[in-house]
């Protein structure tokens, strides 16, 4: 068994890695992160991963800085950069505590790269004594190939038909193991969501309930059945990744037994993606 418990922990700082986890579990949760959101468009240079999707999500389409780098830090990043221009993308960095070098983030934001996104990793170590999974009164599950589930998360989101391509082709291509739930009640969808598994470790993503069904326990049902799911699949730890300001999916996932690991931003000199 790889996975370790955490003691009760306060809430997160801003930054950094909960003391009340090993440290060698959240270096493999990031892991598993990167490899449940790797398209097909990427590339390394000089130690990096430039990711190039044309999809909606950022870890699809960002610099993730695993390494110092084999260029002087300038020059890297000049590459970087090109690299994106040459792809129609916006230039973003992704902002982790295993970023390297650490320096980093510094450094783009003395360069004008403004911070976004702040990003909360909440995790649960066991997933033994997850309760009832019952669904609402009326309610059934479907579980739908790749392409349909992005096109249904899609349609609820109000994503292009482009974006909702590149996220099937994302969800087809990964080497991470991808199932999808969708929650209907009388043929209407209400709430979806899927898992990603890598060995003993399971994340959850796309979770999103229909606006006007919020407050219904509907993602709490959703979860616990996905949950449930990969622990009979062998799962021993589950994460996501949501924003920090969240506030009402992080009670959700609070009382789910989830709790902060760790923190993620982004920066950028784009100013449609600075919002």
């Amino acid at each position: 068994m790889i996975v370790h418990a955490p003691p009760a922990v306060a809430r997160l700082p801003a930054a950094g890695l909960s003391p009340a986890f090993d440290a060698r579990l959240l270096a493999r949760i990031e892991d598993a992160g990167l490899n449940a959101s790797a398209p097909p468009q990427q590339r390394v240079l000089g130690g990096w991963i430039l990711r190039l999707s044309p999809g909606k999500a950022k870890r699809a389409r960002c610099v993730n800085a695993l390494a110092v780098g084999r260029l002087p830090l300038p020059e890297l990043l000049a590459r970087a950069e090109a690299v994106f221009e040459l792809a129609s993308l916006p230039f973003i960095v992704r902002i982790t505590p295993f970023t390297q070098p650490a320096t980093l983030d510094a450094l783009l934001q003395a360069r004008g790269f403004k911070a976004f996104d702040d990003t909360r990793v909440m995790v649960r170590v066991g997933l033994d004594g997850l309760g009832p999974a019952t669904l609402p009164a009326g309610c059934e599950l479907e579980a739908p190939g790749h392409g349909a589930f992005a096109e249904a998360v899609g349609a609820l989101r109000g994503t292009p038909l482009a974006q909702r391509q590149a996220h099937a082709q994302r969800l087809r291509e990964s080497p991470s193991a991808y199932s999808g739930l969708l929650l209907k009640r009388g043929g209407s969808l209400l709430a979806c969501g899927q898992l990603a598994m890598e060995d003993d470790l399971v994340g959850l993503y796309d979770v999103f309930t229909v606006p006007e069904q919020r407050q219904n326990g509907l993602a709490t049902a959703l979860c616990l059945q996905l949950l449930r799911l990969a622990h009979e699949r062998g799962a021993r730890c589950a994460y996501l990744q949501l924003d920090a300001d969240n506030h009402a999916a992080r009670s959700v996932y609070a009382r789910l037994g989830f709790v902060d690991a760790y923190a993620y931003h982004y920066r950028s000199q784009d100013t449609d993606e600075l919002g």
